[in-house]
Order: C-alpha cells, then sequence, then structure tokens
C-alpha cells in the first residue's frame, strides 16, 4: 500500500472559529487531549494503514505546526517514509496564497512530482477519527472509481452543516448538495443501512476524506477545472456526472472541529468511561512528540472521569470530567469541573517561581483554592491562587485581552496572567 499511495493533509484556513486556540497557531497544530496536536490524528491514521508518505499543506501561523512534525516524525534512514512541510509560497508563475483546498493541491502538484503513486489521499488537519484506509482505496478499486468520498450518515439535525450526496444501488454518487436547507432535506435521504437508518441517521454527508485517481487528478486541476479553488464545493460536484465517483461510508466516530464548542466536546468526551474516541486501541496508536516526562505526581486529589497527561504536579482537591494536559501544576484546594487545560511547554525551577511570587507574578500554572469551571486554558497561562472562572450559557460571548466567551466556554488566552482573586 506504502507505494501506492501519496497523502497530502491540508493544514486548513485561519480557523477564525477556533479563535482564540488559533491566534498563535494553525488549526492542526492545536494541542488535543493533553498530550497530542490534531494534525497526528491524520498522519496516525496513515501510518496505521500503511501509508507512509504524507504531505502536509500549511499556509497560516504554521511556524508551531512545522516545529511539531519535524521534532516528531522520524524515520529510519533506509526507509522511503517521511512526513514533509509544504508551505504556501510564491512563485514566479503564481503570486498568490492557496486559494482554498483544491487550489492548495494545485499549487503544490509540481512537489508531489518525484514521488510514485497511482492514488492520492487528501485528509483534512482538523478532524478526530480513526479509520483505515486500506478498505477505503480497496473498494475503490473494486468499483473501478475515479473518484471515492468517505462519507457518513448523519440525522436531521446536522445535515444542514455539511454537502450531502445521495447515492445509487451500487454506491455510486449521483447527486450532490453543498448545506441543504431544512425544507428540502427530505428529497436527499440515502439507503444507510439499517442501523444508521434505526438512529435516524439517512443522510449521507462528505467527511472531506477523498481518494483520486492520481492522473485523473492532475487532469482536472490543471486542465479541467483550471479555476477552480475547492474541492467540496466545486470539483467534486462537477465531477459527479462525468465520472465514477463511489461512496464509501464509515459508521464509526468522526467529528469535524470546526468551532470552540466542538473542540470542547470533542475532548471532555475522552473522560467517559466507553470514550467514542478510543485513545486505548491497541492496533489504532495515536502517534505524537515523544518528549521522555517524567510520571504524573497527584496529593491529596479527588479524581472523577479525569484523563490527566504525564508530567503533571496535582495538589487539587477535586477535579471532574476534565482533560489535564502535560506538565500541569494545580495548587491545593482548587477544584477543576468539565474543563480541559492544556498544560505547559516547560517547567519553572524553584528560583523561578520565588522570583516570581515576589514580583507579584503567579506560578506558571493554576494557584491555591481556585474554582475552574466549563473552561479551555491554554498552554503557559499563570492563574494565581483564589481565582474564579464559571463558565456557562449565563455569560454572554465576548473578547477581553486575556480571554474570550463563546457559547459559554471561557476560553483563558495562551500565556495569559491572571492575577489573585480574579473573577470571570
Amino acid at each position: 500500500m506504502s507505494k501506492e499511495v501519496l497523502a497530502v493533509i491540508l493544514g486548513g484556513g485561519a480557523g477564525t472559529r477556533l479563535y482564540p486556540l488559533t491566534a498563535s497557531r494553525s488549526k492542526p497544530a492545536v494541542p488535543i487531549a493533553g498530550k497530542y496536536r490534531l494534525v497526528d490524528i491524520p498522519i496516525s491514521n496513515c501510518l496505521n494503514s500503511g501509508i507512509n508518505r504524507m504531505f502536509v499543506l500549511t499556509q497560516f501561523n504554521s511556524a508551531s505546526l512545522n516545529r511539531h512534525i519535524k521534532n516528531t516524525y522520524h524515520f529510519s534512514a533506509f526507509s522511503s517514509a517521511f512526513v514533509d512541510i509544504l508551505a504556501a509560497e510564491q512563485t514566479p508563475d503564481n503570486p498568490t496564497w492557496y486559494q482554498g483546498t483544491a487550489d492548495a493541491v494545485r499549487q503544490c502538484l509540481r512537489h508531489l512530482g518525484p514521488f510514485d503513486s497511482e492514488y492520492l489521499l487528501i485528509l483534512s488537519g482538523d478532524q478526530l477519527y480513526q479509520m483505515d484506509f486500506t478498505e477505503m482505496l480497496k473498494t475503490h478499486k473494486e468499483k473501478g472509481a475515479d473518484i471515492s468520498i468517505a462519507t457518513i450518515p448523519v440525522a436531521d439535525r446536522e445535515a444542514s452543516e455539511f454537502g450531502i450526496m445521495k447515492k445509487d444501488n451500487e454506491g455510486f454518487i449521483t447527486s450532490f448538495v453543498e448545506k441543504p436547507k431544512r425544507d428540502v432535506l427530505q428529497e436527499w435521504t440515502s439507503d444507510t443501512g439499517q442501523d444508521m437508518q434505526r438512529m435516524g441517521r439517512n443522510y449521507l454527508a462528505s467527511m472531506g476524506i477523498y481518494i483520486f485517481n492520481r492522473q485523473l487528478l492532475a487532469d482536472l486541476l490543471q486542465n479541467e477545472y483550471v479555476g477552480a479553488t475547492d474541492f467540496g464545493k466545486e470539483i467534486i460536484p462537477q465531477s459527479i456526472n462525468k465520472y465514477k465517483v463511489v461512496s464509501y461510508q464509515y459508521d464509526g466516530y468522526w467529528t469535524d472541529i470546526g468551532n470552540i464548542y466542538s473542540f470542547f466536546e470533542a475532548n471532555l468526551g475522552l473522560t467517559n468511561d466507553i470514550p467514542d474516541f478510543n485513545l486505548f486501541d491497541n492496533n489504532n496508536a495515536i502517534y505524537t512528540r515523544a518528549r521522555m516526562l517524567p510520571p504524573a505526581k497527584i496529593s491529596g486529589t479527588t479524581l472523577e472521569k479525569t484523563v490527566i497527561a504525564e508530567g503533571c504536579i496535582i495538589n487539587a482537591s477535586r477535579i471532574e470530567n476534565s482533560v489535564i494536559g502535560i506538565r500541569t501544576r494545580i495548587g491545593s484546594g482548587t477544584t477543576i469541573v468539565s474543563s480541559y487545560l492544556m498544560g505547559n511547554d516547560y517547567y519553572e525551577t524553584l528560583e523561578e517561581i520565588t522570583h516570581a511570587n515576589s514580583h507579584g507574578l503567579p506560578t506558571v500554572g493554576i494557584g491555591h483554592r481556585c474554582y475552574i469551571r466549563n473552561a479551555i486554558v491554554d498552554k503557559n497561562c499563570r492563574i494565581g491562587d483564589d481565582v474564579r472562572i464559571n463558565g456557562g450559557p449565563h455569560l454572554e460571548n465576548g473578547d477581553h485581552s486575556l480571554y474570550t466567551i463563546k457559547d459559554g466556554i471561557v476560553v483563558v488566552k495562551k500565556g495569559a496572567v491572571l492575577s489573585n482573586g480574579f473573577v470571570i
């Protein structure tokens, strides 16, 4: 499989709906589950499927993403495997940045040239799922497809947020509509199988995961649809009646992390007894940077449904339904409920802690006697003693210098300093 397929992972746009997490980093570099980054998900899915040649296309705020990939994905000198960054670049014949998903791939075709493959697998850098692409490729070959689209059955409530397809009895896609209005939804139901129909999931939504016959994709981008910039809005709909476009139905867990609410839900979902996204799967490891951190140290804390990454020093009184990221420090008497603390990039020494405190600066981490609920605390924050953050629907959306409120979730910005007694 590794020689047949070349994977292209799209780094996404400015990620404005995930602001302020994307203020200084690209969407795929956003930390998830306390120790990974979003881009680790598609890369791990590829590696677990035997696909080990990948390009990651980046454009916005890409420094931390580039650093993460450079520090993480090292392969043997005797292997042809790689994960390479292709940053948007201006060239004499193209002075523009990437204009969309299809345009990004078009601009990078010349860099893909030296690498043999029959198929190109196009992936998004900001989704949470575990999928075996070998099955998708097998279906693609068996059907003699030109293009395969991974689809997931969705219910009425979500259907209006996706590109929805209809397929015939053989699995070929016959029509496509982008984000259909609710009043026309009934015309777009598909046979998704009895299990899915029982759950009311009658619509086939595009997951933004595509397999193209490589030569065809080059022809489409360079000759047939020269002005098209987006796969979902232009290339796919225009190809349905001309080429063999197949739906590969995926019935597992998949979420598109498009906004703060879905990001928050996906992370806290990992604390469930049996989470939808399984981090504890022998055959589907999620790979990330090996940091050689010490184990977490916990003292006097009641823990309930909590995921704790390595390297933490925790003296809190209670933590429940929360994800605690790497190197997090939490002081005594503190309560954390339904929150995601991303952790820290470094430890302060005892001298640095003394120096900071003597200048009225809180220690990196969470102080004593704090109460934090419905919050995301970005990396390297200094939260003093007796700080109260109580997120919920009673709070109005707004952006402040130290934090942002979206859908009742308080997002404390990266590196923010909240002084003793601060209240949100």
